[in-house]
């Protein structure tokens, strides 16, 4: 088997020091707002949290894969032309996947992480999940082994997606060139992703190449008259690293476990959309799109 390096772990000091540059620009340039102290730290704490996590649990995803792979259609071995039509495959893995992560509320319980800040910056990026490999998310990748594409090189890619999508996690790049807007995912773009607006909720899943959202429907652009308010619709309120890490899956649980409510509304609050209840008091992204009179066609 091919020997790849651990990609985050080689990057992390170069996001540490990313981190620090865009702050002292944005002190320079006297942009407040931009970075808070506490919200900063939290998001630092979470991105740590995910190497250790990806280190005591990682086992966990690969063992499923590497069960995965004995049913192997193909075996693509690990060549230059196989590792960038793996690089697109996993890209579009990665749409559908992102997608399922907001459709779905236990695998929203994951990623409501990276959501749950209420400011857009390069430490924002780093606000990762601590619960992703006990979720069976990975689970979701297994197209991508059947096909012949081999774990390693599989969790290889997927690490040079994430290494990509931390540049655009900042306000201070406006907009890139036409072309580059059209085919990659930007800042512009991702800042509409993390977006509370009702026009904004749901879209733009891309990780590296915007054009899985134009393919689908699911692209919305930045909007200059409608700015961007980031967060969750129920903002989480604390910036204790384990609260943010698994306060929705307590909240799965207790829901779930509620007297008076058939199984299958018990069902709704697993694998249900986030804001599912069985009673509507609570309003789905959907709900508030309709509310708010916006068409959409997924």
């Amino acid at each position: 088997m091919a020997d790849f390096p651990d990609v985050l772990l080689y990057a992390a000091p170069f996001f540490g020091l990313a981190v620090l540059l865009e702050v002292l620009y944005l002190r320079l340039r006297r942009v407040h707002g931009a970075y808070m102290a506490k919200d900063a730290a939290a998001s630092m704490s979470m991105g740590a949290g995910q190497l250790l996590s990806d280190i005591l649990m990682g086992f966990i995803s690969f063992g499923i894969l590497m069960f995965i792979w004995q049913f192997r259609l193909f075996d693509w071995g690990y060549s230059p032309l196989v590792f960038f039509a793996c690089l697109i495959a996993q890209d579009f893995v990665y749409y559908y996947k992102h997608y399922a992560a907001h459709r779905i509320r236990w695998f929203w319980s994951a990623h409501v992480v990276h959501h749950s800040s209420e400011h857009y910056n390069l430490s924002t990026a780093l606000r990762q999940p601590w619960n992703n490999h006990i979720t069976g998310f990975v689970l979701l990748s297994s197209p991508l082994v059947l096909l012949g594409f081999h774990p390693l090189l599989i969790g290889f890619v997927g690490a040079v997606n994430l290494v990509y999508q931390f540049w655009i996690h900042t306000e201070t790049i406006k907009k890139m060139p036409r072309w580059f807007e059209f085919i990659f995912n930007t800042p512009s773009h991702h800042r509409v992703h993390h977006a509370t607006n009702p026009q904004y909720l749901d879209s733009n899943f891309a990780g590296i190449f915007i054009i899985w959202d134009r393919i689908f429907g699911t692209f919305v652009a930045e909007d200059e008259a409608d700015p961007v308010r980031y967060g969750v619709v129920k903002p989480i309120e604390t910036f204790n690293p384990v609260r943010i890490a698994f306060g929705e899956m307590i909240g799965i649980f207790k829901d779930s476990a509620q007297g008076g409510i058939s199984l299958r509304q018990r069902f709704g609050y697993i694998f249900g959309p986030p804001g599912y209840s069985h009673d509507g008091s609570r309003q789905t992204s959907g709900d508030i799109k309709r509310e708010a009179g916006i068409k959409t066609r997924r």
